[in-house]
């Protein structure tokens, strides 16, 4: 049950008025507190202590409230009745959100033939928990990786190839679309490096430069060889990126769709903006004007068609979230990208709404921050390269190994991978993705703190438990007085539904995460203080903390899994 709300609404009711509640961690004194007398003193015409006094006689009457008391200058103190805690505590089942909705997703956003680096690493992370979170709503989650695959960039990719292969029949005038080329392939790692390749060349060689730009052009316009080769390295890239996804646990993309799906539609695009005569040419090109007369900040025309008669991604973005609106017809889309491309998203709903495509509140962009190092500028490897995403994966694969032979326990490689993925990803999702953050392969593979290893930990403790009390099937509930450690406990089990709607609803993936934590720590103090499997505890007693186990066992297992970790065997 969603506890907060539950309370909170019969109060309100009680009361007839708004009531704020504050969970404190200290609930000593009481399990929520509310100020609600102090903010209603004035129409009531009475000092905040006595107007608190009248609250507590009326709070008194609700079944659930054990006590109400004043305290201070007019703070209420509640606290809940155990029999009312017993009765409503329950493994987590499916959650509906108010008003389920169809909800576009994009991220990932990986490019072809260009390796995947430590900026794809929260796009990736936090993307996953979003839609896992929405899906685990009700609402119909669609995810795309809206890729890199039609621009600049295969330019780029085509003129390398051609520059190591000039004899390659893709390149001769008279290449024939049909003949049989399966002799031709590439490796993956080497395919990554022909990008940053010819980038670096296109710098200082000018002839370059234009032949790779011609390429992307006439790749856009169907020319034969250029999109027979194109259609060779594609698949081999993306099978490198999937491979990447899996390892960290992603669910699969249901549409791997970039720039060169969009692009196709580009001509019901185009007769939709000339239809409202946005188009205008500007020194070759074509572009839609966005600036309003409200504007006190620079806001730049969008590109439809560069001088040469590209369709540059500011376009294809557009026909891309055509697409969508003709396939999907989605409630909303969310797009998650670093925080810089900011002005480019703002750029593309003004365009949506030109269009009457989507509603401006239908559209919504979450820049996150960069992650650091311990200097405070952007993460590089030693060698003062940015850091591949698979070479950061391998650091903390590196240091959990490291770790786990501190501890002289021996665990097996998937175990050590699993410890691994844990940290990597609990660090990323417990920062306010909107920040900057600094990243240290050692710190975030520690057993202990707010860590992903610490989370698996308590999981596979509770397990043990569980196993040792040779049952995991649900037994009656034992309602029997609570200590302070099960009520602390059991509370922040309760509070799981809000905190699930409130992560997503407010796009906060730290709210999941720190939860998981705040839960953990309680479960340790509850394992430390109060004994299960000891002689001396009765069998009401240990039923009772059985049962906690097992309903702190599945909230805990079902965070975990909305942050895409698993739990291993052991640890």
């Amino acid at each position: 049950m969603n506890l907060y709300k539950y309370v909170s609404d019969k109060i309100n009711e009680k009361l007839g008025a708004t009531v704020n509640l504050e969970s404190p961690r200290n609930r000593e004194f009481g399990d929520f507190a509310t100020n609600v007398a102090m903010v209603n003193v004035k129409s009531a015409g009475k000092n905040p202590r006595e107007l608190a006094t009248d609250y507590v006689a009326k709070l008194a009457e609700l079944d659930f409230v054990e006590n109400a008391s004043v305290a201070g200058p007019g703070f209420i103190n509640i606290k809940l009745r155990d029999d009312f805690i017993w009765k409503n505590v329950a493994a987590p089942e499916q959650i509906t959100a108010d008003k389920p909705l169809v909800i576009d997703m994009d991220y990932g956003a990986y490019n072809v033939a260009k390796s995947l680096h430590i900026g794809h690493l929260r796009t990736s992370i936090v993307g996953d928990t979003l839609y896992r979170l929405g899906r685990f709503l009700g609402h119909k989650m669609i995810s795309y990786n809206h890729m890199g695959d039609w621009g600049r960039s295969m330019g780029f990719v085509i003129a390398w190839i051609e520059r190591l292969h000039p004899d390659w029949p893709f390149f001769q005038s008279n290449f024939d679309p049909d003949g049989d080329y399966s002799k031709y392939t590439f490796d993956p790692a080497e395919l990554d490096t022909y990008y940053p390749s010819a980038a670096a060349l296109a710098k200082t060689d000018t002839a370059f430069l234009e032949h790779a730009q011609m390429i992307t052009a006439e790749l856009q316009q169907g020319h034969a060889g250029y999109n027979a080769i194109y259609n060779i390295f594609m698949p081999i890239s993306l099978a490198s990126m999937n491979k990447t996804v899996k390892s960290l646990n992603i669910v699969p993309f249901d549409n791997d769709l970039g720039e060169r799906n969009a692009a196709k539609y580009t001509a019901p695009v185009e007769k939709m903006i000339r239809d409202k005569n946005l188009l205008v040419k500007s020194d070759g090109a074509e572009i839609i004007i966005v600036k309003r007369d409200t504007d006190n900040k620079p806001m730049p025309p969008v590109m439809f068609y560069n001088s040469r008669g590209a369709v540059p991604y500011d376009a294809t973005d557009i026909m891309a979230l055509y697409y969508r609106k003709i396939t999907d017809n989605p409630d909303k889309v969310i797009y998650l990208t670093d925080k810089r491309q900011s002005l480019h998203f703002e750029q593309l709903f003004r365009v949506a709404e030109l269009l009457n495509m989507f509603p401006a509140d239908a559209l919504e962009h979450i820049g996150y921050g960069t992650i650091n190092g311990s200097d405070g500028k952007p993460f590089k490897t030693r060698d003062g390269n940015a850091a591949g995403l698979n070479d950061i994966i391998d650091m903390v694969r590196v240091a959990a190994r490291a770790r786990v032979a501190e501890s002289g326990k021996k665990l097996d490689d998937e175990t050590i991978d699993e410890i691994a993925l844990a940290a990597l990803k609990f660090n990323d999702l417990m920062h306010d993705l909107r920040s900057d953050y600094i990243f240290d392969p050692d710190s975030v593979t520690s057993f202990e703190g707010r860590t992903g290893p610490y989370i698996l930990y308590t999981a596979v403790r509770l397990n043990s438990i569980l196993k040792k009390a040779e049952t995991n099937q649900k037994s009656e509930i034992v309602n029997h007085k609570l200590t302070v450690d099960e009520r602390n406990l059991l509370i922040q089990i309760m509070d799981f539904e809000r905190t699930v709607l409130t992560a997503f609803d407010n796009r906060a993936t730290d709210l999941i995460a720190n939860y998981a934590y705040d839960l953990c720590q309680l479960i340790n103090t509850f394992y430390h203080n109060c004994p299960i499997m000891r002689d001396d505890i009765d069998d009401k007693t240990r039923a009772g903390r059985l049962h906690i186990v097992r309903v702190a066992r599945d909230t805990l297992a079902t965070a975990i899994d909305l942050m895409g970790l698993t739990v291993p065997r052991e640890m």
